[in-house]
């Protein structure tokens, strides 16, 4: 039964899953990752032998479990031991690797059990669900496969092992090893275990291959690594989509009731990883990313933007309870869709327009953009202007009120300061002029509206005393500099009313379900980006080597932390938290040059 985020995160850009410290799938949604979780053990704790929704391989007589990634890789190895010294090992991926000059990366599982030592029993029990975990589906065989039928898309297992030991989910004795091909219903070429290493060999070069090209800082490189592997399978490779979790409903914290479907791509989310991976030199993941804001543009009515759209661009994104699931360790409600969708959040147009500014200074782009690009941007900026002293439902997605919210209205002048900048880049003088006395218009208002002269700081919203982790953001955007003493006095605000021991809050004023109970992760890695900016490094230093400690054993975060118990909340693998952590080791690591 998973009753911790101790899991690791395997996939390929189409498909992923997550897979507890005993080897089993407890969560993996197909056809891609807003689709249909089959393994959902992970929001259904298993209790009896009619439980279904996981993948299982059980060791007889299990005492002891270790697991680990192969390095710079996302091929995830657990090795588990029984009390006769008897030992196995499972190595589980989703392959991925460039075929016939495409990036290859199929609906399927793979995993291979291989014995280590000893006599080991194992069990291997596949059980997949349809329709949100209502339904168990029935099975048919064949020579070398299984069918998984009574669901979209059909699943087949092929696979060199018993077909009848794994219907009837009898113990075998494992005498070297078993393939198993978990995918979609059509027949595999090849003997499965030929097929597994194959993919196995190619997935491990294509990820050493992608690693090797990403220019990393100094310090903490296995960490960075991690971080962007991981931000990577949450980019869909379909369509540039990038997903904020693979998850549904895992809770904030334990008092429940704050439990959202994060398998969607939100913009701002997107301009995040886009962000931190072209930091490194992943620049592919932005360009494809672009095509998606490009075709949601092209799609929209007058350059209107949602915060939320489905992998594919699709826009309504109705959410609902599921009854199905009781949710992890019990806690709900598990929805499934996410009504932020139809929400009012203007920061999304700024986002977007900086997530496409990259392309249009980048050098190391094959296609760098043009006119044509920023005519479509200028549509953005349009809204920016038109949006930025409006309310909204701000970046923290509050369902009962609405704001002018500073950090959308910092978005919205970025976004024209961005246009600015491009056109100038183009040589379009008289673009440049406007864009330009726009974004001074904007960062006016904003200076008169958002700065508090009682309280010396700026606020979260005009007019207000309000404060949230968010303002920590003005001096990243380039919205004041670091020297400017208002900066300097909205940080020591925050940090004095948010910052609880290491962490910092996203506020910590009553909203929809009450008081937060847990910091979320992003917010301590934007007060430490803070801290450097203000000089205070050796300070900042240690909050960010507090943070890694933080991470499950396998490096990774997902979005809240409880302040005390350091126990991890929230959907899992956060893309937010693992920009944070990339984003701060670039700002605190010692440069190459320092080095040595």
């Amino acid at each position: 039964m998973t009753t911790s985020l101790e899991l690791g995160l395997i996939g390929n850009g189409g498909i992923a899953a997550l897979v507890d410290g005993q080897g089993e799938v407890v969560w993996h949604c197909v056809p891609g990752l807003d689709g249909d979780p089959v393994f959902c053990s992970l929001l259904r704790p298993r209790n009896g032998k009619a439980d279904f929704g996981f993948f299982a391989v059980e060791l007889l007589d299990f005492v002891r479990a270790e697991q680990e990634y192969l390095e710079n890789t996302p091929i995830l190895r657990t090795r588990l031991f029984d009390q006769r010294g008897g030992a196995v090992e499972i190595i589980d991926f989703a392959p991925r690797f460039t075929h016939y000059g495409r990036t290859f990366c199929p609906m399927m599982l793979v995993r291979q059990v291989h014995r280590l030592h000893g006599v080991p029993r194992i069990r291997v029990v596949v059980r997949p669900a349809a329709a949100t975990g209502e339904v168990r589906r029935g099975i048919t065989t064949g020579s070398h496969h299984v069918r998984y039928v009574d669901g979209l898309p059909i699943l087949r297992l092929t696979t060199d092992a018993s077909i009848a030991a794994i219907v009837e989910e009898r113990a075998f004795v494992l005498d070297e090893s078993i393939t198993l091909l978990l995918g979609p219903d059509e027949t595999v070429q090849g003997a499965a275990r030929d097929v597994g290493e194959q993919f196995r060999r190619e997935t491990a070069a294509y990820w050493h291959d992608w690693v090797r090209s990403l220019a990393i800082p100094f310090e903490w490189q296995s960490d960075v690594i991690r971080a962007a592997i991981t931000l990577q399978l949450n980019a869909v490779e379909d369509t540039g989509a990038i997903v904020a979790a693979v998850t549904t409903s895992i809770p904030e914290s334990a008092a429940g009731g704050r439990t959202w479907d994060y398998r969607y791509c939100w913009l701002r989310d997107g301009y995040l990883v886009v962000n931190a991976l072209n930091r490194l030199g992943a620049t592919r993941t932005m360009e494809r990313y672009l095509g998606y804001i490009v075709n949601l543009v092209a799609n929209s009515q007058d350059g209107v933007l949602q915060p939320a759209y489905g992998i594919s661009g699709r826009e309504r994104l109705e959410e609902h309870i599921v009854t199905a699931l009781p949710g992890y360790r019990g806690i709900g409600p598990v929805r499934v869709g996410n009504q932020a969708y139809a929400q009012a959040q203007h920061d999304v147009y700024g986002a977007a327009i900086l997530a496409a500014t990259h392309v249009f200074f980048d050098r190391r782009l094959v296609r760098p953009h043009d006119a044509t690009l920023f005519a479509q941007l200028e549509a953005l900026g349009e809204r920016c202007a038109a949006s930025f002293d409006q309310p909204d439902a701000g970046l923290w997605e509050l369902r009962g009120r609405a704001s002018v919210h500073t950090h959308s209205a910092v978005m919205c002048w970025a976004g024209c300061d961005r246009l600015a900048r491009i056109a100038a880049h183009l040589g379009l003088v008289a673009r440049e002029s406007y864009w330009r006395a726009t974004a001074d218009r904007l960062h006016r208002i904003i200076c008169e509206r958002a700065w508090n002269p009682r309280l010396g700081r700026f606020a979260s919203a005009f007019d207000s005393d309000a404060i949230d982790a968010s303002l920590l953001l003005l001096e990243e955007v380039g919205f004041l500099p670091a020297s400017d003493p208002r900066f300097a006095s909205t940080v020591a605000a925050v940090e004095q009313t948010l910052r609880r021991g290491d962490f910092v809050f996203r506020y910590l004023d009553a909203d929809d379900f009450g008081v937060p109970d847990n910091a979320f992760v992003i917010c301590t890695f934007w007060y430490i980006n803070a801290l450097v900016a203000l000089g205070r490094r050796e300070e900042a230093r240690r909050l960010f080597e507090n943070v890694l400690d933080c991470r499950t054993a396998l490096g990774l975060l997902a979005e809240h932390i409880d302040v005390t118990t350091h126990e991890q909340w929230g959907n899992f693998v956060q893309t937010y938290s693992m920009v944070g952590l990339i984003n701060s080791a670039i700002r605190l690591s010692r440069r190459w040059d320092e080095a040595f």
